[in-house]
């Protein structure tokens, strides 16, 4: 992971543990879409989230974060799922 992705997967994890006592009954389970410490949209699937964000987020800092109460740093998706 390179800085600009550590440092955007940061701001949004941050941001993400603010807002999830107010999301986490809505969208419990849920995988929210996150760039520039926003959420852009809640998917019931990692991968659904992934499409979604290499179709609209350009520049590719983006990051997923499960909707749990659970502490899990998904991170940038690459360190969420694995490949091959």
């Amino acid at each position: 992971m390179n800085e600009a992705q550590q440092q955007e997967v940061d701001r949004n994890y941050d941001a993400f543990r603010k807002l999830l006592p107010t999301i986490l009954p809505k969208y419990q389970g849920k995988y929210a879409l996150m760039k520039d410490g926003k959420v852009l949209g809640y998917f019931s699937s990692a991968e659904d989230a992934r499409v979604s964000a290499v179709a609209f987020i350009k520049d590719g800092l983006f990051s997923i974060q499960q909707v749990t109460d659970i502490g899990i740093d998904l991170g940038f998706f690459t360190h969420a799922v694995p490949v091959g």
